[in-house]
């Protein structure tokens, strides 16, 4: 058997709007994150953390910012992307850990939702999916309220 990890990390500052998107969830929230995509922090650690463990590049590698067809993109399509590269690499994905670093929204009330989200989009058993959060003790640009940061580790292991 073989197991591969992978890590990933992203940030995205916060704009004008209503809410986040945080695993494909929307989060009611005074403000929006801003990206070239739907700026879904989680996700594109996730899906980096994927892309670590297969050694093929990261999420701009697979979707660059300049191509305006991402423009605006849910981030469950760059997600899907990266499960099935492991797939076909024949890999299956033991687990995914995702931390969210914010002061807010706070992420506990929505943990659950999310990680069902991620099971869907994944088809991995939930409780093959952990989201939880952290605040930076309002040091730093998080804890300045200026944007969210997400970490992410996939174990795969080969079929």
């Amino acid at each position: 058997m073989k197991v591969r990890l992978g890590n990933g990390y992203d940030v995205h500052r916060f704009g004008p709007g209503d809410h986040v998107i945080l695993c494909g969830v929307k989060i009611p929230h005074d403000q929006a994150l801003v990206g070239h995509s739907d700026a879904d922090v989680a996700l594109h650690a996730i899906t980096d953390a994927i892309y670590g463990a297969l050694a093929v590049g990261d999420i701009g590698t697979h979707f660059p910012p300049s191509d305006p067809q991402w423009k605006g993109a849910a981030s469950g399509i760059f997600l899907k992307h990266a499960v099935e590269m492991a797939r076909k690499a024949g890999f299956g994905i033991s687990n995914l850990d995702c931390t969210l670093v914010c002061e807010h929204p706070k992420i506990g009330p929505h943990a659950h939702t999310m990680r069902a989200a991620l099971a869907d989009i994944t088809a991995l058993a939930i409780g093959d999916i952990s989201v939880k959060a952290t605040t930076s003790e309002r040091l730093g640009f998080t804890g300045r309220g200026e944007g969210i940061a997400a970490l992410a580790t996939a174990a795969l292991v080969s079929q």
